[in-house]
């Protein structure tokens, strides 16, 4: 995972509008140029038809409008940024939790929750490692919530750091089988992170997620 910091004038809305806005201004000094020398250099005894120096004053109006406007939008682009990126400083050192079935062991117990069905008696969790073979199984209390995996495998080994594991939750009823849950996350926001300008949290798990995915506790 690369942690960079958020950058609200690198943000990819700002620079096309401030790439725009700056054309949008060439185009609009090129007019005024060109239509002071017209008015500078008319021939006083066949000065320019007033229609068409209406038509070009109306152009003049229209151009200068849209580089206001370009320049409005820049301007609320970037105060957006600077919004989006305070809003989510307030997250970092928080507790957030989020739907996935992966997370790679960091050497520390995982922590996650779950919702088991009504009617559920009992549920199974089954972790398996990256080659889906399963390394641990055991039985989760219907009337408990929240459960961690501190990395045993059933043959007595330990996970290996860094490597990824899938968390899959089977529910019973009796003998019937009622389905396969993914479980919640639940983990520490360390980083603040901008992907193509789209925000997302850098967590203790070893896990990115996008901030409007995560939840905070």
């Amino acid at each position: 995972m690369t942690t960079v910091s958020y950058d609200a004038a690198a943000a990819s809305p700002v620079t096309n509008a401030s790439t725009s806005n700056a054309k949008m201004g060439s185009e609009y000094s090129s007019f005024i140029k060109l239509l002071t020398a017209q008015v500078k250099n008319q021939d006083p005894l066949s000065p320019m038809d007033s229609t068409q120096f209406v038509q070009q004053l109306a152009t003049f109006s229209s151009l200068e409008q849209l580089v206001n406007s370009n320049t409005a939008l820049s301007s609320i682009a970037a105060m957006i940024s600077d919004l989006n990126g305070l809003m989510a400083s307030q997250w970092l050192g928080q507790d957030v939790t989020f739907s996935s079935s992966w997370m790679p062991f960091t050497g520390s117990a995982a922590t996650f929750s779950y919702e088991a069905p009504l009617g559920t008696t009992n549920s199974i969790l089954t972790v398996k490692d990256k080659d889906g073979n399963a390394v641990w199984t055991e039985t989760l209390a219907p009337d408990e919530t929240v459960f961690k995996w501190n990395g045993p495998y059933t043959n007595g080994e330990t996970a290996t750091v860094d490597n990824m594991y899938e968390f899959v939750i089977d529910h019973y009823q009796d003998n019937t089988f009622k389905g396969t849950a993914v479980p919640n996350v639940i983990t520490k926001v360390t980083d603040i992170l901008s992907d193509n300008g789209v925000l997302r949290l850098g967590t203790a798990s070893g896990l990115t997620v996008d901030l409007s995915q995560a939840r905070r506790l």
